[in-house]
């Protein structure tokens, strides 16, 4: 029998692993930097899309990604802030789903302190024109800003999503059997039980 990771009988490990990779993930250093956000599209179905993974806050239980003021994502959150998000580290073997509710900033402290913090090549895109999700009559009938200073102009349509997990759903496949957790936060501390797989 292989040695088994030490999070593997121990749901705190669990709950540490998870938030361990998210924050390597915001360091792009994992299979955790692009996970996929599911909000609720406006007429009430699923709307699911690969997000780049920018910043976590375990004491906070938040995690940060950015988008445009012109994205559907951005309206979605807007109209119905719950939103889910789903990461799978093949090589790992984890997946981690986590359950909250999510709020945008825009042109405020934490949104300035993300841009300047971005890269110039990060903030070209939202100074895209049309915005995200126009329809177009060819691929590429799309305009970029032509120097630096047109994209600074971008930063009014940059938003940072920050969601604040409510639930967080641990699993780590195993050959000697698989182990999933569930978290739950209704004040501070989780309320944490072991599911079957």
């Amino acid at each position: 029998m292989t040695d088994q990771p030490a999070f593997y009988d121990d749901l705190a490990g669990c709950l540490a692993e998870a938030w361990r990779r998210l924050e390597e993930g915001a360091a792009h250093q994992s299979g955790f930097h692009a996970p996929a956000l599911a909000t609720i599209g406006r007429d009430g179905a699923p709307r699911l899309r690969t997000v780049v993974l920018r910043g976590v806050d375990r004491a906070s239980r938040t995690l940060r990604v950015h988008c445009d003021a012109r994205s559907d994502k951005a309206a979605e959150i807007a109209a119905d802030p719950r939103v889910a998000l789903h990461v799978y580290d093949a090589a790992a073997k984890i997946q981690v789903r986590i359950e909250g509710r999510a709020r945008l900033h825009g042109q405020d402290a934490l949104a300035r302190a993300a841009w300047a913090a971005s890269r110039p090549m990060s903030r070209v895109c939202y100074g895209t024109v049309p915005g995200p999700g126009t329809p177009l009559p060819a691929g590429g009938a799309y305009a970029l800003p032509e120097d630096a200073a047109a994209g600074e102009a971008g930063f009014a349509e940059f938003r940072v999503v920050v969601l604040t997990a409510a639930r967080l759903d641990f699993l780590y496949l195993a050959r000697q059997g698989h182990r999933r957790a569930l978290f739950r936060w209704d004040g501070e501390a989780p309320a944490a039980t072991w599911l079957a797989p």
